[in-house]
């Protein structure tokens, strides 16, 4: 057995240096290889595939693409030499450019430039500031857009408004590479006549941006919290218009806890729970979809709503905990109580975004501030008077919104206005 394992060993040297001497060929190797040969290229959003021969160094290791922007920034593209074809991206709009490509070998050296000359298709960044839609909200407005690429963006919002008296002039800046995209920005309840000027400048990560478009003068919906001191909770498993209300005082929750006006923080355990007997209070019955229903205490039109997690973080309130994650509802439905039909009438359905790359306390201050959702989120307006509310959780967060996982809900707030008689 022994010998054996020497004769591996041996073996295993062996062929390690004969790896090395691969490479060692290439030592003092001062000679470029030949030129690349272009044969065709396609013209891509914002870039270019190059279609090519290859050299026939035997040292080949890549091909190289290279251009330099307005700014001055050269971007290099590369490709392994066993395809033949690469892409270039970060042309800033349809013009006609110079793209040089290289052969390079493992010593690096590069070839003589193989210049080609390309007009791209129109890049992404100028397709979704063309695209982008930008509506008023209640105290807030949003933006709507397509990235059908999904390419890196950065969209930057410039708006302007008066506040008691005072000119005020704001930037966000949101970053996002999903197929379509919607962004709040909230807390405008100050705004005097209601009225936002806006204008809009799209960034991709190639240093191109697109002069500010101007969105013109949006007009802000008004709207108000509902109080929440007449609120009543139904007892589980009261039926109401045929659907049971759920149960939520498992473990350490309680379903009063939804309307308290308390959030939880990961000290005060300030949640419902339904212990995944959610449907009915009976464990056989499952989980989701459970339904929470509210008598407001009386008529009102409502506009928006805001969810607040579970967050069960630890004391020091750092930490991210269960925000955006299992046991918390991803995704729900609601409904309102229609007097004339007597029966529940659908609004709509929302899933709860979830940004990715955040830092733990970024997710803590978002997950405080809570999840706002319109009723009407493609046409913001007031649902018809009622006086009772039906919040349906459907999933949770886990697998893309797939499991009935979603056991707690910390806090519902919702905002309209009184119905008029």
């Amino acid at each position: 057995m022994r010998k054996i394992v020497y004769a591996l060993l041996i073996m295993a040297f062996a062929l390690s240096c004969k790896e090395m001497e691969r490479f060692d060929v290439n030592k003092g190797d001062d000679t470029p290889p030949g030129q690349v040969s272009v044969k065709s290229y396609k013209p891509l959003y914002g870039g270019a595939r190059f279609y090519y021969t290859l050299p026939s160094d035997e040292d080949l290791l890549r091909v190289e693409a290279e251009f330099i922007n307005a700014q001055n920034q050269v971007f290099k593209f590369t490709s392994s030499y066993f395809v033949d074809s690469l892409d270039v991206y970060g042309l800033p709009d349809t013009k006609s450019y110079t793209i040089n490509l290289y052969a390079v070998d493992r010593a690096g050296n590069r070839s003589a430039p193989t210049a080609v000359q390309v007009t791209p298709l129109e890049p992404a960044y100028r397709r979704v500031a063309e695209n982008m839609v930008v509506k008023g909200g209640f105290a807030s407005f949003y933006l709507d857009w397509i990235n059908e690429l999904k390419q890196n963006i950065n969209v930057y919002v410039d708006f302007e408004f008066s506040d008691n008296g005072q000119q005020r002039k704001l930037t966000s800046v949101f970053s996002s590479n999903l197929e379509t995209d919607r962004r709040f920005i909230n807390d405008l309840d100050n705004v005097v006549n209601n009225k936002v000027k806006v204008k809009i400048r799209v960034e991709d990560m190639y240093g191109n941006m697109t002069e500010p478009i101007d969105k013109g003068e949006i007009e802000l919906l008004e709207d108000y919290e509902i109080p929440k001191t007449a609120w009543k909770l139904p007892n589980a498993n009261d039926t109401i218009g045929g659907v049971p209300m759920c149960f939520g005082d498992g473990l350490e929750g309680r379903t009063r806890n939804v309307i308290d006006g308390i959030i939880d923080r990961g000290d005060n355990l300030n949640f419902m729970h339904t212990n995944a007997r959610g449907r009915t209070g009976r464990a056989a019955d499952g989980n989701m979809p459970w339904n929470l229903m509210i008598d407001l205490g009386d008529y009102y039109e409502l506009s928006r709503i805001v969810t607040v997690q579970r967050h069960s973080g630890g004391l020091a309130n750092i930490s991210r905990g269960q925000y955006y994650k299992a046991e918390n509802v991803g995704m729900y439905r609601m409904y309102y109580w229609d007097d004339d039909v007597n029966g529940w009438v659908e609004i709509s359905t929302h899933k709860i975004p979830v940004i990715e790359g955040l830092s733990d306390l970024d997710y803590v201050k978002m997950g405080e501030a809570g999840d706002m959702a319109y009723m009407y989120p493609d046409d913001p307006k007031f649902t018809k008077k009622t006086r009772w509310f039906r919040y349906e959780a459907l999933k949770g967060f886990t697998s893309n919104y797939t499991l009935d996982d979603g056991n707690c809900l910390s806090e519902i707030t919702l905002y309209g206005r009184k119905a008029k008689n």
